[in-house]
């Protein structure tokens, strides 16, 4: 059965994409057997309210929903449904999915929280959905920061936070979810006014986050006020952004999204550096931080690019087999992943579940 844009919950079926090189059988049984447990892990763990972990980011949530959905698992159905309605009661009137919060810096982190959600309620397929995903589209559109600064043409946690700031992660994050879902402006009702993110804008703010020269040439990097992974100064005394793992398949990614061929040179470049800095027994850049992320983003971005083997200087990297087989032998018996390191949370095993289980997913095409 081939999955269509709105298939509703109850025709989830296992379905796996077409892959330039698919997985060998053996490989591919072992995937589909760790997502089941994986899965069964979230569904056990998921809250009265449908929520997962903290209710008050929404994100949460979003994450262990888009790997429901992206499983294809009908056993998934029932859990979806309470998420999507979690989500659904989150939704404000600006058209934002999150939770004001606000003492907290950031506040209700309103622009991460809808860009994660708004991708997950897209990948349920369910057609009722869309008046919900048309009003996200047009708060996250709103969300793009425009500016004689830095900052310009990029997303940040929150549009309502007065103060310049925006980053990679948060700009890969809302640029995917409108990419995800620009097909269905379609179906906006007549009259009302489309959403969209300024593209060449938001290429010219990823394109600042790219290392041109140097021992990280081609990676990139968090943002220009704090890279994550500190700077470096090159032979002529120039102090540029030190690349890291993540960063780096996220610019590939909002590279792609912005209308780039994967044989474009600064697409290439990102490719190289990924090929240097090649390891799944860490986040290069970050050791063992924020380890799952790594992965997630991975597979995400070079499965968009349709790459199935990355260059090497003697011989090619088979980066879905390495990332696949890495991921698998860190399964818990119970199900779920889990990372040491709490640098960004993912000590949560819900959150690093739904990273790994997206991971699987994309390298193995079980999703796209």
């Amino acid at each position: 059965m081939k999955k269509t844009l709105f298939a509703t919950a109850s025709l989830f079926c296992l379905v796996q994409h077409a892959l330039a090189e698919p997985l060998n059988p053996e490989l591919m049984q072992q995937v589909k057997a760790s997502v089941t447990k994986g899965t069964a892990y979230l569904q056990k763990n998921q809250k009265a309210n449908g929520s997962w972990s903290e209710a008050g980011m929404p994100a949460l949530t979003g994450l262990p929903l888009w790997a429901l959905a992206s499983s294809g698992l009908p056993a998934c159905k029932e859990n979806a449904d309470k998420a999507v309605t979690f989500l659904i009661d989150n939704q404000k009137s600006d058209g934002g999915i999150y939770v004001d919060q606000p003492d907290k810096k950031g506040g209700g982190l309103g622009n991460y929280n809808t860009s994660i959600c708004v991708t997950a309620l897209h990948a349920t397929g369910r057609r009722d959905l869309v008046p919900a995903i048309l009003k996200a589209r047009t708060y996250i559109a709103s969300s793009q920061h425009f500016g004689d600064d830095d900052h310009s043409g990029g997303f940040g946690y929150d549009k309502n936070n007065k103060r310049s700031y925006t980053d990679l992660n948060n700009t890969t994050f809302s640029m995917d979810a409108m990419r995800r879902t620009q097909s269905l402006e379609d179906m906006r009702p007549a009259g009302e006014k489309r959403a969209d993110v300024n593209w060449d804008a938001a290429l010219k703010y990823v394109e600042k986050m790219q290392n041109k020269e140097g021992e990280t040439k081609g990676g990139f990097a968090y943002n220009t006020d704090d890279p994550k992974s500190g700077v470096t100064t090159n032979a002529n005394g120039t102090v540029m952004l030190r690349a890291y793992g993540s960063m780096t398949y996220a610019g590939v990614l909002s590279l792609l999204h912005a209308n780039l061929d994967k044989n474009d040179p600064r697409v290439q470049s990102a490719f190289g550096y990924a090929s240097k800095f090649w390891t799944v027994d860490e986040h290069p850049g970050q050791g063992q931080q924020g380890l799952y992320f790594y992965y997630n983003i991975m597979a995400r971005a070079l499965n968009a690019a349709s790459v199935d083997k990355l260059p090497k200087s003697s011989g090619e990297i088979a980066w879905r087999e390495e990332m696949i087989k890495k991921v698998l032998s860190l399964q818990k018996p119970d199900g779920s992943w889990a990372n040491e390191n709490n640098r960004w949370w993912e000590n949560d095993p819900v959150l690093a579940t739904s990273y790994a289980l997206l991971a699987l997913e994309f390298a193995s095409g079980l999703t796209k």
